[in-house]
């Protein structure tokens, strides 16, 4: 266990952190599964800014990585372009 205080508040705070990481992680998933779960074309143009702005957002803060972003945002992209 951690002696020093700086120590001990820093587990606190990582914590928190990671909690608020992984809300927000799971957020934006719960939001893909909505997009692509998503048939009608006008419907997933609206929400497709929307979760493009939040990947973006995970990215900037190290949440997920910057390729892995694109490559997200891509294929989303993809997949509503294909719609009919």
């Amino acid at each position: 266990m951690a002696n020093h205080k700086s120590a001990l508040k820093r587990i606190r705070r990582n914590e928190a952190v990671r909690l608020r990481n992984k809300y927000q992680h799971k957020t934006v998933r719960n939001l893909i599964k909505k997009l692509r779960g998503t048939e009608d074309k006008k419907a997933a143009e609206e929400l497709l800014p929307g979760v493009i702005s939040k990947i973006d957002k995970l990215a900037k803060k190290n949440i997920i990585h910057k390729n892995k972003a694109g490559n997200l945002k891509s294929s989303l992209t993809k997949r509503v372009e294909s719609l009919a």
